[in-house]
C-alpha cells in the first residue's frame, strides 16, 4: 500500500487523529505522514481541525479510500480469502470484548465494582486468558495478511500492547488509544472498510 493510500486509510479506521496515532497505524515516521497529509489536504481529501482530534477525511476522502482499497483487493483476488478470515476475526471478537469488561469490571457477591487491580491473582488470570486468545488472534491475522499484506501490521501491534501490559503498563490493554482493545477496535474497522461492509446504524 502506498503512503498516501496508507495515511489515508488510516483515518478511515481510526477517526479523527493527529500524527502520533496515524504514524502508529501506517508504521511511517511522523514526518511522512505530516507531508501525505498535507498533499491529500491539497488533494481536498482530508482536512484538519484544530481542537477536534485532528485530521479527518473529507467526503471525498472517505469515498476515495473506499475505490482505492476496492480495487486494492479486486487486483489482488483475494476477497473470498478475506471475507473467510473476516468470519474467523469474528468468532474471536466477542471473547475479546468480554476479556476487555472482564479487565475493567469485576463482579464479587452480586456487587459489580471498578476493577482497581489491586487484587493480582485475578489480573493475572484475565492476562492469562489474553494470552490464549493472543495466540488464536495472530493466525486469524496471519490468513488476513495472506489475502492483503497490509494486514500484517495488526500482529505486530497488539503483540506489542499485550507485552507491555504484561511488563506492568496496565493500561495498554483495554484503557488507552494505543491499548490492545483499541487496535482490535481499528482491525475491526479496517476488515469492514476493506470488504464493504456497513455497520447496522450506519
Amino acid at each position: 500500500m502506498s503512503g498516501d493510500l496508507s495515511v489515508l486509510h488510516a483515518l478511515r479506521c481510526v477517526g479523527s487523529a493527529g500524527l502520533t496515532r496515524v504514524a502508529s497505524f501506517t508504521g511511517l515516521a511522523e514526518s511522512d505522514v505530516e507531508s501525505e497529509l498535507i498533499d491529500l489536504a491539497v488533494a481536498g481529501l482530508v482536512t484538519h481541525h484544530k481542537g477536534f482530534g485532528g485530521w479527518a477525511l473529507t467526503e471525498s476522502g472517505r469515498s476515495a479510500d473506499a475505490e482505492r482499497i476496492k480495487a486494492e483487493l479486486e487486483s489482488a483476488g483475494t476477497r473470498p480469502a478475506l471475507a473467510e478470515a473476516f468470519d474467523a476475526f469474528l468468532v474471536l471478537n466477542p471473547e475479546l470484548l468480554d476479556l476487555c469488561t472482564a479487565w475493567q469490571i469485576r463482579s464479587a457477591d452480586g456487587v459489580t465494582t471498578v476493577n482497581d487491580h489491586s487484587d493480582t491473582d485475578y489480573d493475572a488470570r484475565v492476562l492469562a486468558l489474553f494470552n490464549d486468545l493472543h495466540t488464536r488472534a495472530v493466525v486469524v491475522i496471519a490468513a488476513l495478511a495472506a489475502a492483503a499484506p497490509r494486514f500484517g501490521r495488526y500482529d505486530t501491534r497488539l503483540s506489542e500492547a499485550l507485552d507491555r501490559a504484561q511488563a506492568g503498563e496496565r493500561e495498554r490493554l483495554a484503557d488507552t488509544i494505543d491499548s490492545y482493545h483499541a487496535i482490535w477496535a481499528e482491525l475491526h474497522e479496517d476488515l469492514l472498510a476493506t470488504l464493504g461492509i456497513v455497520r447496522w446504524g450506519g
